[in-house]
Formats: structure tokens, sequence, C-alpha cells
């Protein structure tokens, strides 16, 4: 039996693949990064399975943390409008590239700017996980070919880009939200 099992955990430990550290973009300039950002394609939690319209918009508190608004139509371009607020900090202040999102005290998740265009126009927020990333530009979309050079980013990041989902967009969100955390 303990045969078996240490067989079994060895098996277990080679199938693991480790990942290389994940990359980051150099230097964030959090005034430029902070305003509205459309959720181009992303690998979604459970609660923007099925978004439209996602949109994220950042803004800097007194505190310098950072106050967020994610916004999206549920269901459809005229679903029920869903708005969350979590609250970003500034892990390393270095770079300003690591943060942590608590949308639900005491619980925070990792958020790690992967890629950001030299223009502030487009970015990559991925996770050491690799189990969600968010590709987001400054307008509702992007060109086929720049979609594919971001999947390429993230491919070699470590992350199953066959698990990416494109968020449609076609409105702007401007009605209230019926639901709010």
């Amino acid at each position: 039996m303990i045969k078996i099992l240490l067989t079994l955990g060895l098996l277990l430990t080679m199938g693991c693949s480790a990942h290389k550290p994940i990359q980051l973009a150099d230097h964030v300039d959090l005034d430029r990064f902070m305003g509205k950002w459309y959720v181009i394609a992303n690998i979604p939690t459970f609660i923007e399975k099925d978004a439209y319209n996602a949109v994220e918009i950042y803004q800097r508190n007194p505190d310098e943390s950072i106050a967020t608004t994610f916004q999206f139509n549920k269901g459809s371009f005229d679903g029920e409008l869903v708005e969350y607020h979590p609250v970003g900090t500034v892990i390393d202040t270095d770079s300003n590239a690591i943060w942590e999102m608590q949308f639900i005290w005491p619980f925070k998740a990792d958020y790690r700017i992967v890629h950001l265009d030299s223009d502030y126009s487009l970015t990559i927020i991925g996770r050491v996980k690799r189990d969600y990333v968010w590709i987001m530009a400054r307008t509702p979309s992007i060109s086929e070919s720049l979609l594919n050079s971001m999947l390429d980013i993230i491919r070699k990041q470590g992350y199953d880009i066959n698990r990416v989902q494109r968020v449609p967009h076609k409105i702007e969100l401007s009605k209230k939200p019926t639901r709010r955390t």
C-alpha cells in the first residue's frame, strides 16, 4: 500500500508543470493607468460568465488605494447591469505592477499587470496561478491582429489560450445597476 501511495505521489509530482515566474510590466504610472478599460477578452471568473459590455474603471483614493468599478450587462447587451466595487492595493511600489484586489473583506485576490503598452492603450492583467486573465483596452474593440498579439503574450506566460473568451461590446453602460456589491 505504501509503495502504491509513493508511486502515485511521484506521478502527481512529475505531472505538475511548474510555471516560470510570471513576467510583469516594467513600470506602471498609476495616474496614466487610471480611467476606463474595456474587457476585450478573458478567462472569466464565475461572476463574469456571460458578461456583455464589461468595463473596469480605476480611480486613486486619497489613501493611495485604487477605487474600482467593474460593471457589465448579464446575459445580453440589454441584460441586467451588474456592478462590483473592489478596492485595489499596490503591493510592489517599485513597479506598481503587483496589486491585491479585495472584493469581500478579508479576502484579497492576486492582480498583476503583466503587459502594458507604452501609450497605455492596452493592458493584460494576470495572476500567478494562471487561472484568470483579462485583456483590456481603452476602446471597446481591437483588431484581430492586435488580439492575436495579446493572446501570444499570455500563451508565453503559461496560460491556456483555449480558455480565453471574447467579451462582446455593443453599447456604453449608462443605466443604473440593478445589483451592486
